[in-house]
């Protein structure tokens, strides 16, 4: 009987160890080389290379509008909810129980028992906060709602992979991305640490195809559903000049895709590179473009979040690798008043990419992300105005800063460094 038992516990570690090894392991080959440096941001080739390398054409007709912090995303997303007649699909990682969160389930629920077809995406972990009865007023209004990855045995390596994508699509016809979550930390205009800073964007024209697709590969893989015909993906006609496209990624396929566009971008930069930030955490290849970009002469200024932050252990894990870009000549600042939530870079004044991702390994390999890559001239510039402003509500880390941490600062950021990949 003890060898029986023996046996029999030697198996079941097996099963066990198979099936972490199986769901926590990829096949997928990483970025390891530096991306050369073969033509600039405004040769063709750039726009060419980013459109069939992130996937998506890059596509004409398209109109954009900036929405800056809560008081101008939020009425202009309910806006649209209640403007929708046929579809509404919408994917969100953080949904928080609040004021904002419960307008955004009535006036859905609304619009479901209306005959919209509403369909709602939420990642698991992302919506722990959320008070059950949105969900159930939601269902109970007809609306189609699932909760993403949640956790179950039979996917072990799931539960780390989160879908972190920020997408509100109306009719097909009218899409909104960018930083914002659905919780009451994003009202208001950040006029406190209560209230943080965000940049989201409404967006018209063939583009929102684009943006539709994407949140149905997500739809596609948690309910095996696929929603389509002209309720869903219209003829939509030109709404403005702007060329502009929305592409994905996931550990399921294409993870690189995010950290790809980003090199690209910042290798093909000659005057100026923008990256606003929210989680600053890149691994040695992007510190290394990033250096390269501004040692040929790119002016780099990076905004991250100060000591307002949510999470302080990613604060400290940035800090840690700001060495050789301070040395560089990179401008590193602070944002001082609250919590700085945006995800943006702009490049020469030409290309602005904005979405969920991050500037980190978990945007790059593990979370699922999606970001609108928009190539108009007029558009960036008002997007560096915006960040000029935001520079003026920040602090300045210079090298000489840099270097005077305390000892308890530096211990902490070789401990937190460690955490890199989950960060």
């Amino acid at each position: 009987m003890p060898t029986l038992a023996l046996i029999a516990l030697t198996v079941v570690a097996t099963v066990i160890v198979v099936l972490v090894i199986a769901n926590l392991t990829s096949g997928e080959k990483k970025i390891e080389h530096k991306i050369e440096r073969l033509y600039a941001s405004d040769d063709p080739q750039f726009l060419r290379s980013m459109g069939l390398l992130l996937g998506p054409p890059v596509v004409d007709g398209n109109r954009f509008e900036v929405l800056v912090n809560g008081d101008e995303i939020f009425p202009s997303m309910l806006e649209g909810i209640r403007s929708a007649k046929k579809t509404i699909t919408f994917e969100t990682f953080i949904y928080w129980s609040g004021a904002i969160g419960e307008q955004i389930a009535e006036a859905l629920a609304e619009k479901a028992r209306a005959g919209v077809s509403v369909h709602v995406l939420l990642d698991w972990v992302g919506s722990s906060k959320m008070d059950k009865r949105y969900l159930q007023t939601l269902r109970d209004a007809g609306a189609e709602v699932i909760q993403y990855h949640k956790p179950h045995w039979t996917g072990l390596g799931r539960m780390n992979d989160r879908t972190h994508r920020k997408l509100l699509v109306i009719d097909g016809r009218t899409g909104f991305t960018g930083g914002v979550g659905i919780a009451d930390e994003w009202t208001g205009h950040a006029q406190d640490e209560k209230h943080w800073r965000d940049t989201h964007f409404r967006v018209q024209g063939p583009a929102v195809g684009q943006m539709q697709a994407v949140f149905m590969d997500n739809w596609v893989k948690a309910t095996g559903n696929v929603l389509h015909g002209a309720n869903y993906f219209p003829e939509i006609e030109r709404a403005g000049d702007g060329l502009a496209h929305m592409f994905s990624s996931s550990p399921s396929g294409g993870s690189d895709d995010m950290q790809l566009m980003y090199l690209m971008a910042i290798t093909a930069a000659t005057h100026s590179i923008h990256l606003s930030s929210a989680y600053f955490v890149p691994d040695k290849l992007t510190i290394n473009a990033i250096v390269e970009a501004a040692r040929r002469g790119v002016r780099v200024r990076i905004i991250t979040p100060g000591k307002r932050i949510d999470t302080h252990t990613v604060r400290e894990a940035s800090r840690a690798c700001w060495g050789d870009l301070l040395a560089a000549g990179v401008e590193m600042y602070e944002y001082q008043p609250t919590m700085f939530h945006c995800k943006l870079i702009v490049v020469d004044e030409f290309l602005v990419s904005v979405g969920s991702t991050n500037f980190d390994s978990r945007s790059f390999k593990l979370n699922d992300e999606a970001n609108l890559n928009i190539y108009d001239r007029d558009f960036a510039r008002q997007q560096t105005a915006i960040f000029d402003a935001d520079i003026e509500r920040s602090k300045r880390i210079t090298l000489e800063d840099w270097q005077r941490r305390g000892l308890g600062e530096r211990m902490l950021e070789r401990v937190v460094a460690l955490l890199d990949p989950e960060l």
